[in-house]
Order: structure tokens, then C-alpha cells, then sequence
């Protein structure tokens, strides 16, 4: 059984979805992630979005809050290399990303609830599907009763 498969009969089950606080950039992965809704494709319900310039803007605290206020994960919807901003935004995201699951770690929390992936303005199939697989290793973590 895939992932995707598995997290399906975990929400049949449990009757919950992961809910998964998603940061897009404004220009880079805000259009691709708007052309999977508008392509009517499917991924979790319990997706919400907060769009920001630069993914090099987001703090690691943000994201350790966002798993104490309920959020079962955060996917960082990278610009990669297509940044405007800055030529090194990718090895700062991978940084904040890195210490964001170190803060996990030290309040009991499961890194695998920080995910990060390059989505760039054309990419609603691999942002659909980079979300259903976070969401199944999401849903995989409640059931085996991960904090």
C-alpha cells in the first residue's frame, strides 16, 4: 500500500486529515500552488497557505509555533534557485529548515514535521503530490502516536 493510500484509510479511520501550514513565496511558488486548485487537483483539505516574499524571510520559530498551535506539520514551498531577492536564498532556507527541526527536536516534536521542496510557478502536479506524500508521512506519525 502507498503512503498516499495509507494516509486515505487513516482519515476513512480517524475521520481527521493532518492539517499543514504551508509557506509560499509571492512569486515563485504562489502561482504554482494556485494552478493546482484551479486544475481542480486533490490534496489535502487541511492545507493552509501564507505567502511571503522570500522563503529566506521565514523564521524557525515560526514554524515550532506553528506545531504548538496545532499544526501536525509545515511544508516550505522553496523558490530554490528562482529567487529575485537572493542568490543565495536556497542554502538559507536549507539552514532554517535545519534549525527549525532542531527547535522541533527540543520541545519533543518529530523533525519529519518540517518538509521543504523547490515549487516554482508551473509546478501544481509536484506541489499536489510533494503535499500528499508530507501529508501520508503526517498521518503515519499520528497514528503511531509521534509528538
Amino acid at each position: 500500500m502507498s503512503a498516499v493510500a495509507a494516509a486515505e484509510v487513516h482519515e476513512k479511520h480517524t475521520g481527521s486529515v493532518p492539517r499543514i501550514l504551508v509557506f509560499s513565496t509571492n512569486n515563485i511558488s504562489d502561482p504554482g500552488i494556485d494552478l493546482a486548485g484551479s486544475q481542480h487537483m486533490h490534496y489535502s483539505p487541511g492545507v493552509e497557505v501564507i505567502s511571503l516574499p522570500c522563503t529566506s524571510g521565514i523564521k524557525p520559530s515560526w514554524i515550532a509555533h506553528a506545531i504548538d498551535q496545532g499544526f501536525d506539520g509545515v511544508f516550505i514551498a522553496s523558490d530554490g534557485d528562482e529567487c529575485a531577492y537572493l542568490p543565495d536564498c536556497a542554502k538559507r532556507a536549507a539552514r532554517i529548515v535545519s534549525e527549525a527541526q532542531a527547535q522541533l527536536t527540543e520541545l519533543g516534536h518529530d523533525p519529519q514535521r518540517v518538509k521543504m521542496a523547490a515549487i516554482c510557478s508551473v509546478c501544481a502536479e509536484p506541489f499536489t503530490r510533494q503535499v500528499q506524500q508530507f501529508s501520508a508521512t503526517l498521518a503515519a506519525l499520528q497514528a503511531a502516536g509521534a509528538k
